[in-house]
């Protein structure tokens, strides 16, 4: 079983989805261990709570510099044997201090079809470009922002109707069906791998 941390800065709704999914699997290749959030505030600690999943909050200003930030996440994720780490609404651009202990490890979702709207606005760039369609990508955590290998990508046709909040809503229910599925399929591929 691949043992998963999320992480998030906000809403938590992908986290949310993942856990519920994850839990209606038959045979599971993985499990979600805990939620690392980087802001005290965010409702995504709440959402932790009701599924009973723990939490950390690991805050950037209360550390000396980003590399201090990442080495006491590392801590966690090794403390917990964490194996594959999935960004869901994670606002924080990744540095190489975690991106060399989780090399092809971090995984993320994005909001718009990759590469084009890059950046942590995809929904509202794609919109504001009067863009006629976009969609959600799934790409693995590298340097750059946005740019890592994409792993699964799904269109959106962009109703000219529609206002920011019902782009909105379209794109997460993309998110929501997507997202588990393909964590699903990597940690079956993780778990071939060690047999």
């Amino acid at each position: 079983m691949v043992r998963v941390a999320v992480f998030a800065s906000g809403n938590g709704g992908n986290f949310e989805s993942l856990v519920r999914t994850s839990r209606e699997w038959d045979n599971p290749p993985c499990r979600i261990e805990l939620l690392i959030v980087d802001k005290k505030n965010a409702f995504a600690i709440k959402r932790a709570e009701n599924l009973g999943i723990p939490c950390y909050v690991v805050s950037l200003k209360e550390c000396a510099d980003k590399k201090e930030y990442e080495e006491k996440i590392i801590k966690i994720l090794e403390d917990n044997n964490i194996e594959l780490v999935a960004l869901a609404g994670y606002m924080k651009i990744i540095s190489e201090v975690l991106l060399n202990a989780y090399r092809n490890k971090i995984i993320n979702i994005h909001p718009a079809y990759l590469p084009n709207f890059p950046g942590k606005d995809g929904i509202g760039d794609a919109f504001r470009a009067g863009a006629s369609e976009t969609g959600v990508t799934i790409h693995y955590v590298d340097e750059g922002v946005d740019s890592g290998e994409i792993i699964y990508q799904e269109k959106l046709i962009i109703d000219k109707s529609w206002d920011i909040e019902k782009l909105e809503e379209e794109i997460h229910k993309i998110e929501h069906r997507i997202y588990p599925m393909v964590l699903k399929q990597l940690c079956e591929k993780i778990e071939e791998e060690r047999n």
